[in-house]
């Protein structure tokens, strides 16, 4: 489903997370009614009913995240560390025009322009879970295309062993980055096998609408079995290199943070248990599932390794 740009709508106008989920079963209940479709209409059918099975990848409880929830309780330090901060100081955020440079261990560096960069692409449309470090989790549904698309593009050589992505450094724009509780600008990676992962997306929007500042417009990086701190936002840079990067959380905090992140219920961070989780929108907590319940994709990734010295 190709998922064009929406304009600027009121929290009255966005559709609803159970309309959200129902648009599909409405179409084919009108098809099946014998109700006339146009032609476009058919084609989203056709096209939602083969993609469906994809497209959910959790399980029936696994309710959509409230679009209002999604957009307003955000980790993004560079807009302030308050979980309300972000969708207020990023209102203003300019992510047009927007460079990508795809640099390091590449056939084809460059300085991309955004929009050219992506479209290419088809758009896909992928519900992930998402799990924070700090034991929340959400289930959202992303727009984006798979990172290994891009990977392919520009052909990186023998030697690019990891990815690394850089966050946007702009504290007139982003005013958190005047402090210097991190060491700006943000940096993340993953291990070359990780970012070709077929779950690995670089999202571009959220509930069929472009990506709201606050979640890291205009492009960011999904790695839904992975907690949350590595999907690096407002991204301007990816760099591929030989030697393992060090990503801002493992930098500051190496007994809190490591490389991988990969949610483990078995391997708790120093101030709090990871064996359950809160679901926004939920009362009670929930069993944490290994790898965020995508064990049965990715699990293949870390055979032999020791996941709790490698967390």
């Amino acid at each position: 489903m190709l998922i064009r740009r929406a304009p600027d709508q009121r929290s009255s106008d966005i559709t609803d997370e159970h309309q959200y989920l129902n648009r599909r079963a409405f179409l084919a209940g009108l098809a099946g009614a014998g109700i006339l479709l146009t032609v476009g209409e058919r084609a989203a059918l056709a096209e939602g009913i083969a993609r469906e099975g994809a497209r959910r990848l959790g399980g029936d409880d696994d309710k959509l995240t409230p679009y209002e929830s999604v957009t307003t309780y955000n980790n993004f330090y560079e807009f302030g560390t308050d979980k309300e901060d972000p969708a207020i100081n990023a209102r203003a955020f300019r992510t047009r025009p927007w460079k990508v440079r795809i640099d390091g261990e590449v056939a084809k560096p460059a300085d991309y322009d955004l929009d050219v960069l992506v479209k290419p692409y088809r758009l896909e449309e992928r519900v992930y879970r998402h799990r924070c470090v700090e034991a929340w989790s959400m289930v959202i549904p992303w727009q984006g295309f798979p990172l290994r698309d891009l990977i392919a593009k520009v052909q990186p050589t023998s030697r690019a062993k990891f990815v690394e992505f850089t966050t946007l450094f702009d504290p007139q724009q982003m005013p958190g980055q005047k402090s210097r509780m991190l060491p700006w600008p943000y940096l993340e990676g993953l291990r070359m096998d990780e970012a070709m992962h077929p779950l690995t997306l670089l999202a571009t929007g959220l509930y069929g609408k472009t990506l709201p500042n606050q979640n890291g417009a205009p492009l960011r990086l999904v790695t839904p079995w992975k907690y949350g701190f590595k999907g690096c936002k407002s991204i301007v840079r990816i760099r591929f290199t030989e030697q393992q990067p060090m990503n801002t959380w493992q930098a500051i905090a190496p007994d809190e943070y490591g490389f991988y992140a990969n949610v483990n219920p078995e391997v708790d961070h120093p101030r709090w248990s990871q064996a359950r989780e809160r679901r926004i929108g939920e009362l009670f907590k929930r069993k944490t599932l290994p790898f965020n319940g995508y064990a049965d994709q990715v699990a293949s990734l870390y055979s032999g390794m020791d996941l709790v010295r490698n967390f």
